[in-house]
C-alpha cells in the first residue's frame, strides 16, 4: 500500500519562501506522477503543481506559475514543492498525491487539475502566510 508523507510546512511572512517535501512508500515511486494540491477552511481542494513520471514534466496552476516550482528525486522516493514569493492567499493545507503511469489521457483532458483522479493521499501539512 502507497503512503505518502508530507512535511515542511509552518508560518512564514508575505514574500517568504518554503519548501515542501512529500515521502512516498510502499511501491516503485519511479511508476507514479505526483500532484500538489492545497485546500482552506471550506473550500475544495486546488490544484497546485504536477510532475510527470515519465521525463519530469510539469504543470502549474496560473495562480503559482513562476513562484512555485515542482520536483523529485527518484533516488529518495520524493517529491518537493519550492514555493517562493509566497503571500496570504497562499496560506492553506498542502497535499501531496499519487497516480500510476497515467497515460497521455490523463494530461490531454486536463485531469492532473483533478483531486479525485489520482490514487493515494497524504495527510497534509499547513502553510500559514502572515506577517
Amino acid at each position: 500500500q502507497v503512503q505518502l508523507v508530507e512535511s515542511g510546512g509552518g508560518s512564514v511572512q508575505p514574500g517568504g519562501s518554503l519548501k515542501l517535501s512529500c515521502v512516498f512508500s510502499g511501491r516503485d515511486f519511479d511508476m507514479y506522477a505526483m500532484g500538489w494540491f492545497r485546500q482552506t477552511p471550506g473550500n475544495a481542494r486546488e490544484f497546485v503543481a504536477h510532475i510527470m513520471w515519465v521525463g519530469d514534466n510539469t504543470y502549474y496552476a496560473d495562480s503559482v506559475k513562476g513562484r512555485f516550482t515542482v520536483s523529485r528525486a527518484n533516488a529518495k522516493n520524493t517529491v518537493y514543492l519550492q514555493m517562493d514569493s509566497l503571500n496570504p492567499v497562499d496560506t492553506a493545507d498542502y497535499y501531496c498525491a499519487a497516480i500510476d503511469s497515467p497515460g497521455y489521457e490523463f494530461y490531454s483532458n486536463g485531469h492532473y487539475q483533478v483531486p479525485n483522479k489520482y490514487d493515494y493521499w497524504g495527510l497534509g501539512t499547513r502553510v500559514t502566510v502572515s506577517s
